[in-house]
């Protein structure tokens, strides 16, 4: 590992971003390219071949359809520490309504057959067009670093299933194995900001499909019925009792029921509902507890509502807290902010509520990597300034992810993610000796 001071990692990183201007028209269509046309997680083929094509042309050795779609690039530049470097790169079901010249009308087919809109609302796009310039850059001046980058392009993150896909088919015993891991995010904050969290930095995630089975009948005579409506309406409203009152008030928790589908008339008591819910926490004991008081409460209701047969409760989608270490963190954060200045360097005062599958690079089948994520601001700066409040009141009043209006300020973004991925790969990555 390199023992270089901060200011000379920021120096070598100035040299290599000097030909950030050259890759930015290239960038930015491969940014409003992936933007116009979003892929749902575990469809994104389009995509990992562009992401292929250009870790190709870039001189990366590029092994494609890796643990689904995923996409994984070996740049070796002589001895040296093995880096890796990670970017997701799947959308969601949202329709999009930012007005942008750019903005999708992509549709595509979930896995139950329903056809939904589909939009980056999260981000992806940025992160993926992002590492391509990082890439580009990098491969570009390997006389200014050497070791070997191994750069992952990730399918299926908002499914948390696409990092445990590429780790299960073997990423870090097929190719280099790293001595760190790096990823970044985009947040609401104003373009330019680089936020960091040693520890925790992304809570833990258990999603689940709740069935509440009841007995079907005429909507005229609902005393011939079980009705699951009901049944299920009592149970949303309870489960909202296991943070207020099962939870220490000191910890992280959320329970959100996001989905509920039931009936298809209003005359028609239907014979089941089902229930989508959401479990976040910042520990798995305290998730543990989370799910065991869910089960209880989704059950118990349903006993008493005199239900034909208890609930089946499937787990869909998991995933364990982002625990950043504390020393990569450092370490990478030294060189954000020689390189761009404490003022826009701000470490985040709390975990994020949401959830990331990049957790099980630093921490799979037993084997511990150290890693970190950190996140940057994609709001126009104006917009930003403009607001009143703190950190955490501006950022509730910006247009969120997972919304239809979530619309990065792009050229400063995309510079700015760009920027960060290759000084904090060449934090871990030394210089030539003279």
């Amino acid at each position: 590992m390199t023992t270089e001071s901060p200011p000379e990692t920021a120096g070598r990183a100035r040299a290599v971003l000097s030909g950030l201007d050259g890759v930015m028209p290239a960038v930015d269509a491969i940014y409003q390219d992936l933007h116009a046309h979003p892929e749902l997680s575990g469809c994104e083929a389009r995509t990992a071949g562009i992401v292929a094509e250009r870790y190709a042309a870039a001189g990366l050795a590029v092994t494609a359809g890796f643990g689904g779609h995923g996409v994984v690039g070996v740049l070796a530049n002589g001895p040296g520490p093995v880096v890796g470097v990670r970017a997701d790169f799947d959308a969601l079901p949202i329709a999009e309504d930012t007005g942008l010249a750019y903005a999708s009308i992509a549709v595509g087919d979930r896995p139950d057959g329903t056809t939904v809109p589909v939009m980056h609302a999260c981000g992806h796009d940025l992160h993926t067009a992002s590492l391509i310039g990082a890439a580009e850059l990098l491969a570009a001046r390997r006389d200014l670093w050497r070791g070997t980058l191994l750069l992952i392009a990730q399918p299926a993150e908002e499914t948390m299933q696409g990092a445990k896909a590429m780790l299960g088919e073997g990423l870090f015993e097929k190719f280099p194995r790293p001595d760190v891991v790096l990823a970044q995010h985009c947040a609401v904050t104003r373009t330019g900001m680089v936020h960091h969290r040693p520890g925790v930095a992304y809570s833990g995630c258990r999603n689940f499909r709740v069935t509440i089975h009841g007995r079907g009948a005429h909507g005229a005579a609902p005393h011939w019925s079980v009705d699951p409506v009901l049944l299920a309406a009592q149970t949303i409203v309870s489960l909202q009792g296991i943070v207020a009152r099962e939870i220490d008030p000191g910890e992280m928790t959320v329970v959100t029921v996001g989905s509920v589908h039931a009936g298809t008339r209003p005359n028609i008591i239907p014979p089941e509902a089902v229930l989508e819910v959401t479990l976040r926490a910042t520990s798995e004991p305290v998730m543990d507890t989370l799910q065991a008081a869910m089960e209880r409460i989704v059950r118990g209701v349903a006993e008493t509502g005199r239900a034909p047969r208890s609930p089946d409760i499937e787990l869909l989608e998991h995933t364990i807290p982002v625990d950043n270490d504390a020393a990569v963190t450092d370490r990478v954060r030294a060189v954000h902010t020689e390189l761009f200045g404490a003022g826009d360097v701000i470490d985040l005062p709390s975990a994020n509520n949401g959830s990331e599958d990049f957790a099980y690079f630093s921490s799979w089948d037993g084997v511990s990597i150290p890693a970190t994520m950190w996140f940057y601001g994609s709001t126009d700066a104006a917009l930003w300034d403009a607001a009143p409040g703190d950190l955490r009141e501006r950022m509730a009043r910006m247009p969120g992810q997972h919304t239809p209006f979530y619309a990065p300020d792009r050229l400063p973004t995309l510079r700015r993610g760009i920027e960060t991925l290759v000084s904090g790969a060449l934090a871990y990555l030394p210089g030539r000796p003279a």
